[in-house]
């Protein structure tokens, strides 16, 4: 069974999200003309006040607003450290937990050349002026803990070795309230290369 050619419009649109296929589209898109229009009309209102005004932050390259954004505006941050992340949704993650003050810069994604994502894809020349420009002290390798997350961070830590900066990696590990039963092997490993001491002599 096929609606009018303007809902079928629609739940094609709705496609676009990750993780949405043919059904959930189709939910959604009921969802939207059987509720409140004006949510509907508010929905599309800001998508497309979005698309046309969001672009990337000139120095950290996340989404923004204006040519810098608010959080490399801030003179109260601490320039010296810069966190690298590969998504601006890993920035937001970092910001929520209310544990660092430095800077950011995001990659677009990580190394993968099979996907055509080289050092210049993922923005590796614009760290290296961004690092030079603040005077970075340390940079905290915040990506992703898979295959290409791991190579990554590797690559950004041998193009910017012999430049002063001290570079580090988020920990990871068993998560907190986890059980080592049900933890998974590549977990584990990064847990004992990782391990610190109980007490400090």
């Amino acid at each position: 069974m096929s609606f009018s050619p303007l809902v079928d419009e629609l739940i094609e649109s709705l496609r676009c999200l990750p993780g949405v296929g043919s059904k959930s589209a189709q939910r959604m898109a009921l969802s939207l003309l059987e509720g409140s229009r004006a949510g509907a009309s508010r929905l599309s209102a800001s998508i497309a006040d979005a698309v046309e005004n969001i672009s990337l932050c000139k120095s950290c390259r996340t989404y923004s607003e204006s040519e810098e954004c608010d959080l490399c505006k801030d003179s109260e941050r601490d320039a010296s450290l810069l966190c690298v992340v590969e998504s601006p949704a890993d920035l937001l993650a970092i910001e929520q937990s209310h544990h660092f003050n430095g800077l950011y810069f995001v990659l677009s994604g990580s190394l993968s050349p099979l996907d055509g994502r080289g050092p210049h894809e993922i923005g590796i020349p614009n760290l290296v002026d961004r690092v030079e420009s603040l005077g970075v002290k340390e940079i905290i390798l915040a990506t992703n803990p898979t295959i290409e997350g791991e190579a990554t961070a590797h690559y950004i830590a041998d193009v910017l070795t012999g430049k002063g900066v001290l570079m580090t990696r988020l920990a990871h590990g068993i998560p907190l309230g986890g059980s080592l039963g049900y933890v998974d092997v590549g977990t584990l490993s990064h847990a004992f290369s990782g391990r610190k001491p109980l007490i400090s002599e």
